[in-house]
């Protein structure tokens, strides 16, 4: 066992024995980031083979409060992952592949994936774009070994099968052997195998792919209301500025929660309240759509004059006291006329947008298990941009990511939930703040949204 592992679970067991509630969590939190610093393994990485799941309940019935509670089985259990892959990920969703602007030209290709099925998403000839299956139609080995280029076909390394930008199988090698020897029947046909193509709709620069014909059109599907956010921060063409990827150890659906909880970001995030970037008490709302499947928050920096609700509540979060060297990481140009300087958008089952301050970026959420989840991050600014709006984007893309100050703490949050839930399966999370319905809401401090994600789930799962 690495050592700063083994000091880290020392130090919880003290921990545990000294101190309980807010105390505990504010006071470990710091010194378990301590010991991590340089090692291989992150905040929310504890291995978990001396947490064993309890089982599964035979009942796979919903708690009978409804979209109130979420049964802590939905995050553990291998059987549902397999299934949310079938009905969910392949069945009639929107499933985010990135921005238009990732392939600008002819050839340009990229790989990614649809749940866990990996898919390669391309610009042809003709300048539509395409996505399929990232698999040979021979032997099932990856078509695309890179992540990104650009190419007028694509030839499988194994036995050098060639297909076109559409997906199309267009070579066989000796498909009629050689010299009058070996070779495949007449009558073969391997196209009969070729990778499955998706449905491929954009939406203001996004780019969503689907295997369902019965999947709605994308801005129905995403709602109206929510369509408009998107509208409001894709307004113009955009300039691609980096990305990056961070792992979690957790569900795919614990993050997907966290970035529709409009709750916990005053709460947990101890950047956000002490520079006041978002406190409960300033004006901002939650718009849900798409059948509760997205959401988006929004909050206006600008609009708390006395913002000492926290201060008197005495909160973890309120923390005083506080400068920074770079004061112009919380400088904050209002380009879109309205006054939001935060807002977080989601479209089910694997899209964020976030606009926090003049940093816009969209995540792409990949489960990779029960217990793994990747988040692709791609930056981005408009085309129009000066060098000082640049600068300025890159400097607050700094509050996110895995390094970020935001960031870093959601992904501890979620493996804390995976850990503290692993034997209590049979137990259910109580889901009520601001209600027990998914509908929009002028006040933040409402768990709407996160209801909304499970009756858009619970309706794709048949639960």
């Amino acid at each position: 066992m690495p050592a700063p592992v083994r000091a880290v679970r020392a130090e919880i067991r003290t921990a545990r024995r000294r101190a309980s509630g807010r105390s505990w969590a504010s006071s470990t939190f710091s010194s378990v980031s301590r010991h991590f610093t340089g090692a291989r393994i992150g905040l929310n990485e504890f291995p978990d083979k001396d947490l064993p799941l309890s089982a599964v309940p035979a009942s796979r019935a919903w708690p009978a409060e409804g979209l109130a509670r979420v049964p802590y089985w939905i995050y553990q259990d291998e059987d549902v992952y397999r299934r949310e892959q079938e009905h969910i990920y392949r069945g009639d969703t929107w499933n985010f592949l990135g921005l238009e602007a990732e392939l600008p030209e002819k050839g340009d290709f990229k790989t990614t994936f649809v749940g866990e099925m990996p898919v390669v998403v391309t610009r042809d000839e003709g300048g539509a774009l395409n996505c399929f299956e990232n698999r040979c139609a021979h032997r099932g080995a990856l078509l695309c070994l890179k992540s990104r280029g650009n190419t007028k076909e694509i030839t499988c390394i194994y036995h050098n099968w060639t297909y076109d930008l559409e997906g199309n199988l267009t070579g066989v090698a000796f498909r009629r052997g050689v010299r009058g020897q070996g070779g495949m029947p007449e009558d073969a046909k391997p196209e009969s195998e070729a990778p499955r193509k998706l449905r491929v709709a954009t939406f203001c620069g996004l780019m969503f792919a689907t295997l369902s014909e019965a999947t709605p059109p994308i801005e129905q599907y995403i709602g109206p209301e929510v369509a408009a956010k998107i509208r409001r921060v894709m307004k113009e063409p955009v300039r691609l500025l980096g990305g990056y990827t961070q792992v979690l150890q957790s569900n795919w659906k614990l993050y997907f929660e966290n970035v529709k909880d409009t709750y916990h970001a005053s709460l947990l995030h101890l950047f956000f309240s002490t520079f006041r970037l978002n406190r409960l008490e300033q004006k901002g709302g939650v718009v849900v759509g798409g059948e509760g499947g997205s959401h988006a928050s929004f909050t206006m920096m600008k609009s708390d004059p006395s913002g000492d609700e926290y201060e008197r509540a005495g909160m973890r979060s309120a923390s005083g006291g506080y400068a920074l060297e770079a004061p112009q990481m919380l400088e904050s140009v209002d380009e879109i006329g309205d006054g939001v300087t935060l807002q977080i958008l989601t479209v089910f089952p694997g899209f964020v947008l976030q606009q926090i301050m003049n940093s816009l970026a969209v995540r792409q959420v990949l489960p990779k298990g029960v217990r793994r989840t990747e988040l692709v991050w791609t930056c981005f600014g408009y085309a129009s941009d000066d060098a000082r709006m640049t600068e300025l984007r890159m400097k607050q893309a700094n509050l996110v990511g895995p390094a970020g100050y935001i960031s870093l703490e959601d992904g501890a949050a979620t493996g804390f939930v995976q850990r503290g839930a692993a034997g209590a399966s049979e137990r259910s999370s109580f889901v009520e703040m601001g209600g027990r319905t998914v509908e929009s809401n002028e006040s933040r401090v409402t768990e709407t949204s996160v209801r909304g994600l499970w009756q858009q789930y619970r309706r794709h799962m048949g639960l």
